[in-house]
């Protein structure tokens, strides 16, 4: 057999709260955050409440999920848009004026499809100052997102962006130089 499931051990894995803690988390982004009520702030406070590392002026739509908001660090002035999933067994990093459009997935674990019980591979995800991942763009683990990169419509990435730089496509390459205008 190729691989087998049912050898997979995730012992190891550490969901880092109690599983008290991650049930009511769960409880309060289904019935509070996740929701389409208008607003930014409570969902701000609620994460803060939950371990998040967010700054001032960041503001959260609604439709926003996250795993684990104790592995959460968003900068100052930053922008996370409707229906952004930070799927994060392990750390995501969002940097200060960084836009995080709608419907942004970051994908923080893997598997290792080379070993037959398919093992979880988990890597953080750094997002940068100033950098724009624009709607329904895709980020996979262990990937760096440097100051000013852009991340175009739709578009995955899976390895390092360069500083002031436009990717698109799937998988995202390199097509520009960003500048930036006074």
């Amino acid at each position: 057999m190729l691989v087998d499931l049912n050898s997979f051990n995730n012992s190891t894995f550490s969901r880092g709260k109690p599983k008290w803690v991650e049930v009511l988390w769960q409880l309060t982004q289904v019935f509070i955050v996740s929701t389409g009520i208008p607003g930014s702030g409570f969902r701000v406070r609620l994460l803060r409440m939950f371990g998040a590392k967010i700054g001032h002026n960041v503001v959260i739509k609604s439709g926003l999920k996250v795993k684990f908001p104790w592995r959460l660090q968003i900068g100052d002035n930053s922008w996370i848009g409707e229906d952004v999933w930070i799927d994060n067994l392990a750390e995501v990093s969002i940097g200060d004026n960084c836009c995080i459009s709608q419907g942004v997935y970051f994908c923080t674990g893997n598997h290792n499809w080379a070993k037959k019980s398919f093992d979880l591979v988990l890597g953080k995800i750094v997002v940068e100052d100033a950098a724009w991942l624009c709607a329904m763009s895709r980020v996979g683990p262990n990937v760096r997102i440097k100051q000013g990169a852009i991340l175009t419509l739709g578009s995955s990435v899976v390895t390092n962006m360069e500083a002031y730089s436009v990717y698109t496509g799937v998988p995202a390459t390199y097509i520009k130089e960003r500048k930036i205008a006074a």
